[in-house]
């Protein structure tokens, strides 16, 4: 398995608030940890790279390959509750950074299975066989919406509320995440983003933009499609692929 990633700060926004961190454990299985930063420029940078920075360290550390799927949940989990503490402490002791918090996506694949613990409105989507799903349901006020019929998914993309998410890590002293587990076999790839990219283009214009793509080239294409349409956010995408 191979993990690419990338983040670019856009073409509004003055500083890049977005932290990614990817890597491979010991027995080839791989990782990969995205967050999507608030609270102002100070604020937004310090609790995704604080929140990204604590998930990796405490997966790197504790992770075992004859962990079952039970464990690792409980791993992954334990390690973003572990970031939520942290951030939120940091909140409370600093008053300039009172308020951060930031969306987290993480993911693990190995054995033939992809897990995901997610808050927020970063996204993981799986492409196989030309087709694109979202493996996670956002955390935020148009998805409630959607899901309520209210108004469909093309116009959450251009909703004025579209930026107002209901979970996020660092805000409150308790977080809860969702958690994912999907099958991840040869020739399929688990892409995971801030709303930078995913709030541009439906599932299908992404599948477009993944097809016959791969590596460094399929991150680039996405952030160069992202800014294309305005840039208006900050661009964080990564990549595993089987």
């Amino acid at each position: 398995m191979r993990v690419y990633s990338g983040s670019d700060i856009g073409l509004v926004r003055d500083s890049n608030q977005d932290c990614c961190q990817t890597g491979i454990f010991s027995d080839h299985a791989v990782w990969a940890v995205v967050c999507d930063g608030m609270g102002g420029a100070n604020g937004g940078c310090t609790a995704s790279s604080v929140a990204t920075e604590t998930i990796s360290q405490r997966l790197t550390e504790s992770y075992y390959s004859e962990m079952n799927s039970e464990q690792l949940r409980t791993l992954m989990e334990n390690a973003v509750s572990e970031a939520n503490t942290k951030v939120y402490e940091m909140s409370m002791e600093t008053f300039t950074l009172r308020g951060m918090g930031t969306t987290v996506v993480c993911a693990v694949a190995r054995n033939g299975k992809i897990h995901i613990v997610h808050a927020g409105d970063s996204r993981a989507y799986i492409y196989r066989d030309g087709h694109i799903s979202r493996l996670t349901t956002d955390h935020s006020v148009v998805q409630e919406l959607v899901l309520a019929g209210q108004i469909t998914e093309e116009q959450a993309r251009i909703h004025p509320n579209r930026n107002l998410i209901t979970r996020a890590l660092g805000v409150d002293a308790m977080l809860s995440t969702d958690y994912t587990e999907e099958t991840f076999e040869g020739g399929n790839k688990l892409i995971l983003c801030t709303d930078g990219l995913s709030g541009y283009f439906s599932d299908e214009q992404l599948a477009g933009l993944v097809k016959n793509t791969d590596g460094d080239e399929l991150i680039e294409r996405l952030i160069r499609a992202a800014k294309s349409q305005g840039g208006s956010d900050n661009i964080t995408v990564a990549v595993i692929a089987d």
